[in-house]
């Protein structure tokens, strides 16, 4: 590691949870454009169309809660960090509602969550920096570990060292990333041989 990491902060879908939400069907559902974000997309809408689009997003990020669980790795990875006094918290761009069931279902002992309701999306570093201040921790000190390119820019932005998880599959962004890891098990590996190097 770069620098001695004091806490880390993790994406949700994708990198510490299973995820099946299709964007391209939500998408055209909601009638965003395919190239374009889709939260950027909900915000220009008028009231009406805003609680419509959100009410569509939400009825699928709700039923890709119930099916989630944790990926490999994540527990261990989690426990040793507990152990090691480590803080740690979720920034997602998920909903309150449906984060709050996928961390539950998968036994995540993770409190401090952030979802889209508390603050600007990914990349916006804003919800990693609001973290940082509660934390009292330098962002150079923190890690923001995520599976895509938003993850990767949302650290960048706030000035974190930025993890990507590739889960085997090379990413057009991951040279834009700090560290690149196959899986939650290399990066566990990985930190905990840093850890026992620095004592």
């Amino acid at each position: 590691m770069k620098i001695p990491i004091k806490a880390i902060i993790f994406d949700l879908d994708g990198t510490l949870v299973s995820s099946s939400l299709n964007f391209t069907i939500i998408k055209q559902a909601i009638g965003c454009p395919a190239e374009q974000d889709i939260l950027t997309y909900v915000a220009s809408l008028s009231a009406s169309q805003r609680q419509a689009a959100n009410d569509t997003i939400l009825a699928h990020e709700m039923h890709d809660a119930q099916s989630a669980t944790a990926l490999h790795g994540a527990h261990k990875l989690l426990q040793f960090l507990q152990q090691l006094q480590i803080p740690t918290a979720i920034v997602t761009r998920n909903c309150r509602q449906a984060a709050a069931v996928k961390v539950n279902q998968c036994r995540l002992p993770i409190s401090q969550i952030v979802t889209r309701e508390d603050g600007l999306p990914k990349p916006n570093p804003q919800s990693l920096l609001s973290i940082s201040r509660r934390w009292n921790i330098n962002p150079h000190h923190i890690a923001y570990v995520g599976d895509y390119l938003y993850d990767v820019q949302a650290a960048n932005n706030a000035g974190m060292q930025s993890i990507l998880l590739t889960f085997g599959t090379d990413k057009p962004y991951q040279a834009q990333a700090d560290f690149q890891f196959d899986n939650l098990r290399h990066l566990h590996a990985t930190f905990a041989l840093s850890q026992r190097e620095s004592q």
